[in-house]
């Protein structure tokens, strides 16, 4: 899965961090997560602890998006052989199919495919009726993926709106509040359209707390947030986003627009199942290290805020324990998951899981090796999907501190031959950390 991985495993220790970091990704991916929680016998479907009669249908149907979405329904295609009848997903660079439609769209920044995939999984989910079962394979990624503007906002405006989101330091869940309300098919859309079909959503988490409404925008759960409280987000972060998207959102602020949907019973046709989130790669990543002979121990999963403030955090953890041995005895392993974010200000390449390597490197830790990356193999728009590093991975630590400052985290640590290539790993289950903490 690593490119390169032999040129990385400079010693013992990085050896413990790739494998931790290749079990965590493969765990997570669509083929070893839907053989475990999807199981078809005698005509009965079993998703997580819920059962479906196949029988009682009279077509299935796949639609939804993200990374991973046509990873997915390529799985689906082989679990329900002879009973999945036709489908649509949107993703980044689909993998091929034979039932199910692919269509590929643009992340982070939504592009013309986007919309038009969007358009088209919205359009196939109109006029469904209570014969036909939906499963919505809905992923990390999806609330680019699947772009359908609501109201007079364009694509451009979109563009422009979801580019200055990602810039402005908010969370992923304070960007997909905004989101949901600029979209026909987020914040519970896509299951609105589809009744009074059946709709089980089939959920990648990568957001922390796994909340349905927040992954991929909610295309089929039901929303929490209001307009005003998107108002508020971009008065917070003062994101200056294109008229018509402001208009947009003070008119259903005013109750001129409908809100999405708050109540559960709007959404009673839909049953949503998160198969997948950053605890399914930090258990496999802390059985890989406790393998290779070293004592794990799960700093947490809902790891947020600026990468590079969260990297001296978890450093200082580490630290302690090679000087202490609290709160874990070396040699050991610390492993963390969640979602950074960077407030960007410079106009360098790189992302959360790039400056938070570098950030650690930065210090020139001893006797610890840190590896972060982003389980889908890209972060920050980049095509890499994260770093390892050490004490003696930078040669002139200040050089280090001027690309954080220029947002250009990418170049530093190419230099130090420190990027970890996976190239798409078809999942996506947020940020995976780990840091190797010899004796």
């Amino acid at each position: 899965m690593i490119a390169d991985r032999d040129r990385l495993a400079k010693t013992p220790a990085h050896e413990v961090a790739l494998a931790s970091i290749e079990a965590g990704i493969e765990a997570a991916t669509p083929q070893h997560v839907l053989r475990e929680s999807l199981i078809v016998e005698d005509d009965i479907l079993t998703v997580a602890d819920s059962e479906y009669d196949l029988a009682a249908y009279d077509s299935v149907v796949v639609l939804g998006g993200g990374k991973a979405a046509d990873m997915v329904a390529r799985e689906l295609e082989r679990t329900l052989e002879g009973y999945l009848d036709r489908g649509l997903v949107v993703s980044t660079t689909p993998v091929a199919t034979e039932t199910v439609e692919t269509a590929a769209g643009s992340h982070p920044i939504p592009d013309e495919a986007s919309l038009e995939g969007a358009r088209r999984v919205f359009q196939r989910a109109k006029g469904l009726g209570e014969g036909t079962l939906v499963l919505a394979p809905i992923t990390g990624g999806g609330s680019a993926l699947l772009a359908l503007p609501a109201g007079d906002i364009t694509l451009v405006d979109l563009q422009d709106a979801t580019e200055q989101l990602v810039e402005s330091g908010a969370s992923i869940r304070e960007i997909n509040a905004v989101r949901k309300h600029c979209s026909a098919i987020k914040g519970g859309g896509l299951a609105r359209v589809a009744a009074p079909a059946t709709v089980v959503g089939l959920l990648f988490s990568d957001v922390v707390g796994d909340d349905p409404g927040v992954i991929a925008s909610g295309p089929t759960a039901v929303d929490e947030t209001t307009y005003a409280d998107a108002l508020d987000i971009l008065d917070r972060y003062d994101v200056g986003v294109p008229a018509p998207v402001r208009a947009h959102l003070e008119a259903g602020a005013a109750g001129e627009r409908a809100e999405t949907p708050a109540e559960s019973a709007a959404l009673a046709h839909v049953d949503n199942h998160v198969l997948a989130d950053a605890w399914t790669a930090l258990e496999a990543a802390r059985d890989a290290a406790r393998e290779a002979g070293y004592e794990p121990l799960v700093v947490s999963s809902r790891v947020r805020g600026e990468a590079t403030e969260a990297a001296l955090s978890q450093l200082a953890i580490a630290a302690e324990s090679a000087a202490t041995g609290t709160p874990v005895e070396p040699p050991a392993v610390l492993l963390s998951g969640g979602e950074t974010t960077v407030s960007v200000t410079g106009n360098g390449d790189g992302g959360p899981n790039l400056e938070f390597a570098l950030r650690v490197a930065i210090e020139r830790p001893e006797r610890v090796v840190c590896a972060s990356v982003d389980t889908d193999g890209e972060d920050g728009g980049t095509e890499i999907a994260g770093a390892i590093v050490d004490g003696q991975t930078l040669e002139n630590p200040q050089r280090g501190r001027a690309a954080l400052v220029e947002n250009d985290a990418l170049r530093p640590l190419e230099a130090s031959d420190a990027v970890i290539e996976t190239g798409p790993t078809g999942t996506n289950v947020n940020d995976l950390r780990v840091f190797v903490i010899n004796e």
